[in-house]
């Protein structure tokens, strides 16, 4: 493995444990409950998943630097597309996704380029086959992969002329997602607002990593 990989692992678990505080120093048992009580409304739920999102960008921003390899899926011994996808998801959100990326083109739901958010994933025709690689999208026209044999896990841009031109499309899965409502929900006809925008969210978080690299 690459030697800069430990250190972005370091800065990857101190985001994380940032990321898991959301109450001041001294809350008192009041402020929880009433913080409890948010955490109940749909915009509440829109912010967890939207963290979520964002919590799955973090993690595999950690992953940069690390080693392609035809059918890894771990950072130490290696990643490719796919084995990178679902060691983010698996280590965040505990779900185990199926191992390629045409099983992966088939879940969830199918988004349009414009509506692209942090989290989804984007897929590409690399081998003369649609759907035979994967990434994941971090917002301002970015994604993360694991490219190819002799490679690194690398931030490239979505609109880069080769990527642009082998784009198969892009899925949203559920963990990721405000879609999926629950019967009370439903039966009050009323929708889950949509995610915030990204455009700007998650690039000043990258420069952050990066200087601190340096």
């Amino acid at each position: 493995m690459n030697g800069r990989c430990p250190f972005r692992f370091r800065v990857l678990a101190i985001a994380a444990a940032c990321a898991t505080f959301s109450l001041p120093p001294g809350a008192s048992a009041a402020t929880e409950a009433e913080a409890a009580a948010v955490s109940a409304s749909p915009a509440s739920a829109t912010n967890r998943v939207w963290n979520r999102a964002q919590d799955l960008a973090i993690f595999a921003l950690g992953l940069i630097g690390v080693d392609y390899r035809f059918g890894g899926n771990t950072p130490e011994a290696g990643l490719d597309c796919s084995g990178l996808v679902g060691y983010v998801f698996q280590q965040v959100t505990g779900i185990t996704l199926p191992r390629t990326s045409q099983e992966l083109s088939r879940m969830g739901r199918r988004v349009t380029v414009e509506d692209l958010k942090v989290g989804d994933l984007v897929f590409f025709n690399t081998r003369s086959l649609p759907f035979s690689h994967v990434g994941i999208y971090l917002g301002d026209d970015r994604f993360v992969h694991a490219p190819s044999h002799g490679g690194e896990v690398e931030i490239v841009s979505l609109s880069a002329k080769y990527w642009h031109a082998r784009f198969s499309g892009a899925r949203r899965l559920a963990a990721v997602s405000t879609e999926t409502r629950s019967q009370d929900t439903r039966a009050a006809g009323n929708a889950l607002p949509r995610l915030p925008s990204t455009a700007t969210s998650l690039p000043p978080l990258m420069e952050t990593l990066a200087d601190t690299a340096n």
